[in-house]
């Protein structure tokens, strides 16, 4: 409310065409309430407004993460040059706090920026140097009504819980703690290496050509989103956890379930590579037990699980692979070991615990060697 209010009155100086967009996330039930409201005062101001009516999914990701997501792509869509957000040092101070708690590096522990962009658009903060406290005050000098969002007040949300029982507690420390770590943000924000120089850097050293300013800017896109693949100079760049990755545009041949009868060297050349098989005593899986089933090396086709440890559950290779790190691209071409329809052993992460050779018990060790 603040924000428009200050942007309606300075547009005559600086000569803008000022409109606005409400987010309806359709969340709470009193998301009709809220878009009346912004409705009904646009109106009063003459200020055009568009309704942008958003799904929330949470499948992947907590309702916060997912909402944030859905608004933003409703943000990128308004035909506008620039868009204007209301965030505020306190956000601020709160983002910076729980990007360190994350282990955030330094592009989380610069927090949000003044200026930047999105899909194509600038992106403004012109408040983020004012407390919420300034803009209280601000609202109530000018008299502007607002709505409260009732989830604001509920501590289970992350960010709240820091701004209602964190905050008050450093508080009594720390009075400028938020203004300390904006601060820290700015200094953070300055130590940060040039991306785009990095990259060019990098891509040169691979013995490829610098992209376009445009292909760049996707390509930084897709980096920071830590996902996303781009073909360049005959190569294909995937991007995944701030890691470039290049292969060629060769189509992958397909891979076939291939037995293994107990030799010390499988080669699968569909997947660029081979398994190797070392004996072992008390290590790796439990050779007896492999004798007289089916031994046979496949792909993932969904829903395969593995007991890393003899007291935990089985787990998902979907979350055991992210957790440790491989790139999903990776994860599909993978040689998994069965016996039968049991999973005993897969790439990165080790052999099943059901399935594991005792102290005594002979063992073999496999070992995936891809050619490059």
């Amino acid at each position: 409310m603040v924000l428009l209010h200050v942007l309606r009155a300075l547009q005559p100086q600086f000569g803008y065409r000022l409109s606005a967009v409400h987010v309806n996330h359709g969340i709470s039930p009193n998301a009709g309430d809220w878009e009346k409201f912004c409705s009904a005062l646009c109106s009063e101001l003459k200020v055009p407004l568009k309704i942008a009516r958003v799904k929330v999914s949470r499948q992947r990701k907590g309702l916060e993460a997912a909402a944030r997501e859905a608004r933003r792509a409703a943000l990128s869509k308004a035909p506008v040059d620039a868009i204007a957000l209301a965030h505020h040092l306190d956000d601020q101070a709160e983002t910076v706090l729980l990007n360190l708690l994350r282990g955030a590096g330094l592009e989380g522990a610069s927090g949000m920026a003044a200026r930047s962009r999105l899909s194509g658009k600038t992106l403004l903060r012109p408040l983020l140097p004012v407390s919420r406290e300034e803009i209280a005050a601000y609202a109530a000098e000018h008299r502007l009504g607002w709505i409260e969002d009732e989830s604001n007040s509920d501590t289970a949300f992350t960010r709240n819980f820091v701004r209602h029982r964190v905050g008050p507690l450093l508080e009594e420390r720390f009075p400028r703690w938020r203004e300390a770590l904006a601060r820290a943000a700015r200094h953070f924000a300055s130590r940060r290496p040039d991306a785009g120089k990095l990259l060019r850097a990098w891509l040169k050293e691979k013995g490829l050509r610098a992209p376009s300013e445009a292909k760049l800017a996707e390509m930084l896109k897709q980096m920071r989103a830590g996902r996303g693949a781009l073909e360049h100079e005959g190569k294909v760049l995937r991007f995944y956890r701030e890691r470039i990755f290049t292969g060629g545009k060769s189509k992958r041949p397909a891979f076939e379930p291939q037995a293994w009868h107990g030799e010390a060297r499988l080669e699968l050349p569909a997947l660029g590579g081979e398994l190797r098989f070392r004996k072992a005593r008390g290590k790796g899986i439990d050779r007896k037990r492999l004798e007289g089933g089916k031994v046979e090396v496949r792909l993932r086709s969904g829903g395969e699980r593995l007991r890393l440890e003899a007291r935990r559950p089985r787990r998902t290779l979907k979350n055991l692979f992210q957790e440790t790190g491989v790139p999903p691209w990776e994860r599909e071409r993978m040689p998994l070991l069965f016996c039968g329809e049991d999973l005993v052993w897969a790439p990165r992460l080790g052999v099943d615990a059901g399935w594991r050779a005792s102290s005594t018990a002979p063992g073999i060790i496999p070992e995936w060697r891809a050619s490059s």
